[in-house]
């Protein structure tokens, strides 16, 4: 009989060794938070901004990973594989989970499958810029002065099979234009190169163009979200002259597969009530990101599916077959 008992206890012991964490008792350690771009950058910005507001809901330390490199794809492969323990999450782009498995033929990581989503965080649009020496002020003028004077235009981008590059092609397709799709190893190259002429177009998140629409440097022509951009309400949506046209960069939280659900819901709960802050939207304002809150994870899960499918019809109808 006690023999038996033990057996049990230890039976039940072992088991709830092997059981993933759960709420109750989380977090009793620091949490990992991957980020796929390095530090400093904007996307490292937000996730930092939104994290240390997690750490202090939490009352645990939060430390962020920043894994550049392979166009996102080092960051899904180290949060693929880290453990669903609800002390590992990752501050995920839609490069890595909605265009990356459209352009590359074997990525180490499922993001169907290998994630959990918890949090949707930011959502940016892109501008479509230009030299100030090129006569067009509208979409429109653009593609007519292409077509006036093929060759003479010129898209830097981050490569074809990144976001501003796919975008550029896209709206070649789209705008009936041939202009050249230049890829740079780093965007700020491209910058550089656009400002000087070298370049004459470029598509740019909000923050990486608001310094350079206010020197003059860069003149904006058109967004990329459905509707004009708060603060820049004088600029057109792309939309507008192309209807159909949105393409919205984001960022959002995910987990690694198995995650306890009851863990994903605490997070989710407490970035809903950082999102909806007055002091996240003015900051997030400044750096040309907007929330709408947390979310579901269901909806955030939804999101990623449907931009998955959106990205799967854009590469195919630009050509890019994958590597």
């Amino acid at each position: 009989m006690v023999r038996r008992a033990l057996r049990t206890l230890l039976a039940i012991a072992t088991l709830a060794a092997t059981c993933p964490t759960s709420a109750q008792g989380w977090p009793a350690k620091p949490i990992r938070v991957i980020v796929s771009f390095p530090a400093g950058s904007a996307p490292d910005i937000v996730c930092r901004f939104v994290t240390d507001r997690l750490s202090r809901a939490l009352g645990q330390t939060i430390v962020v990973d920043n894994r550049p490199g392979s166009g996102n794809i080092l960051a899904g492969q180290a949060a693929a594989r880290s453990a669903p323990d609800g002390y590992n999450f990752f501050c995920a782009t839609a490069a890595t989970l909605v265009s990356n498995p459209h352009t590359f033929k074997a990525l180490p990581y499922d993001p169907a499958k290998d994630f959990a989503p918890v949090s949707m965080i930011a959502k940016g649009p892109f501008f479509v810029l230009v030299h100030p020496g090129v006569p067009a002020r509208t979409l429109a003028e653009l593609a007519a002065y292409d077509k006036a004077n093929p060759g003479k235009l010129s898209f830097a981008t981050d490569g074809l099979r990144n976001f501003t590059g796919m975008m550029a092609a896209w709206l070649n397709k789209v705008a009936g234009t041939n202009i050249l799709i230049v890829p740079y190893t780093t965007m700020p190259l491209g910058i550089q190169d656009t400002i000087s002429g070298r370049t004459q177009v470029i598509i740019l998140a909000v923050p990486a163009a608001a310094s350079r629409i206010r020197s003059g440097e860069l003149r904006p022509l058109a967004g990329s979200f459905a509707k004009r951009v708060p603060g820049y309400e004088n600029v057109p949506a792309i939309a507008e002259t192309f209807p159909g046209f949105e393409l919205v960069g984001w960022f959002l939280i995910v987990a690694p597969a198995g995650t306890p659900r009851d863990i994903v819901l605490r997070v989710n709960r407490e970035m809903d009530g950082i999102l909806k802050d007055p002091d996240t939207a003015q900051r997030f304002a400044t750096l040309g990101f907007f929330s709408d809150g947390a979310e579901t994870p269901e909806a955030v899960g939804e999101a990623i599916r449907a931009d998955r499918e959106k990205w799967g019809r854009i590469v195919k109808e630009i050509g890019i077959q994958p590597e």
